[in-house]
């Protein structure tokens, strides 16, 4: 027998044991591990077969107010709004479109689903998220779902073959952004990047009207500006390559698609760094809505909707609205809803 035989006979070998050894702990321990490392997969076994729509969403869609008479979420707002229809939500707080596009895929093909309605959030956008220190845990989560053989994806969990980086390396990560990404701008203005306008605030300071400094002010302006002052490039950014994948998805599975574009605080932007703040919150919401429009998407635009009282959270950039917020977001979903769906109430 030739030395190449041997090695094809002992290649076979070799895939025949790894097939077996995979439906062994495909059958066996798959379930077992899925539990213990990815159950946030449980959220879309959750949603029964004869779904029509599905909701996805992070905090912005359960987070409530204390003084809310009204503590319904989002989704479940807009449900009420369909009682004839079948409206399901998965709702995880701190998730992005890397986590909806694996969660999606998990959608079983037997489900009736028709349409889906993706939470898009402009922050997530922003460097500071993308790097977020967050992250090590929910690519953690996500490893045994990835579209590949289970126990491919168990050596990739144990030899943690996904995004591990510490706190120190992913503030390297945003700070090279915020210092790299230039503005490309169509007209004058003082800084060329993230970096030194933040910078410029932090030094200078905001004033009291008694000319006093105000730490807290100046706190939330850089926030501000951390959150909002960038500009998205297509190209690059890992949050649409994220999102035209479930675009891609939406396709192949036939299902309408809404992008929910959340609301931001723009009345408290403007107030704090005026109308240049803006430029960047209306750059971004023409970007996006343009060029998923572009793919077949509808989007929702929800960015100058929700007033500044109308934000749980004031000092801090969330998507976190009282009850009024929450059913004006709703409110423009369900009149979206009724014009691409024209169900019977």
């Amino acid at each position: 027998m030739s030395i190449i035989t041997k090695i094809i006979i002992r290649i076979i070998y070799l895939i025949i044991f790894l097939v077996v050894s995979n439906y062994v702990y495909k059958v066996y321990f798959f379930e077992k591990d899925i539990q213990q490392y990815s159950d946030i997969i449980n959220l879309v076994r959750k949603v029964p077969d004869n779904a029509d729509i599905v909701y996805l969403g992070e905090s912005s869609n359960t987070t409530v107010r204390g003084d809310d008479k009204d503590k319904r979420a989002i989704s479940t707002i807009i449900a009420d709004n369909f009682p004839k229809l079948k409206i399901y939500d998965i709702t995880k707080p701190a998730s992005h479109a890397d986590v909806y596009k694996v969660l999606i895929s998990h959608i079983p093909k037997t489900n009736k689903l028709k349409t889906l309605i993706v939470t898009l959030n402009l922050r997530s956008f922003n460097a500071q998220w993308i790097y977020s220190d967050l992250e090590t845990a929910i690519q953690k989560s996500l490893v045994l779902l990835r579209p590949y053989p289970p126990l491919i994806n168990r050596f990739m969990l144990s030899f943690k073959a996904y995004d591990i980086k510490t706190k120190k390396e992913r503030e390297r990560q945003f700070k090279h952004k915020w210092k790299h990404d230039k503005y490309n701008l169509p007209f004058k203005f003082d800084f060329d990047n993230l970096k030194d306008w933040e910078g410029y605030v932090w030094h200078k300071g905001v004033l009291n009207p008694d000319g006093t400094k105000n730490f807290e002010l100046k706190n939330l302006t850089c926030h501000y500006i951390k959150a909002y002052a960038f500009q998205i490039d297509t190209l690059k950014s890992p949050r649409i390559k994220d999102f035209d994948q479930i675009v891609e998805i939406a396709k192949k599975r036939n299902w309408k698609l809404v992008f929910n574009l959340m609301a931001e605080n723009t009345q408290r932007a403007k107030e704090l760094l005026g109308n240049d703040i803006l430029y960047f919150l209306e750059y971004n919401r023409k970007l996006l809505i343009d060029y998923y429009q572009r793919k077949g998407v509808t989007v929702v635009d929800n960015l100058n909707s929700v007033e500044n009282e109308q934000f749980i959270d004031q000092d801090w950039t969330t998507e976190h609205y009282a009850e009024k917020g929450r059913q004006t977001i709703a409110t423009n979903v369900t009149d979206t809803l009724m014009k691409i769906l024209n169900p019977k109430k």
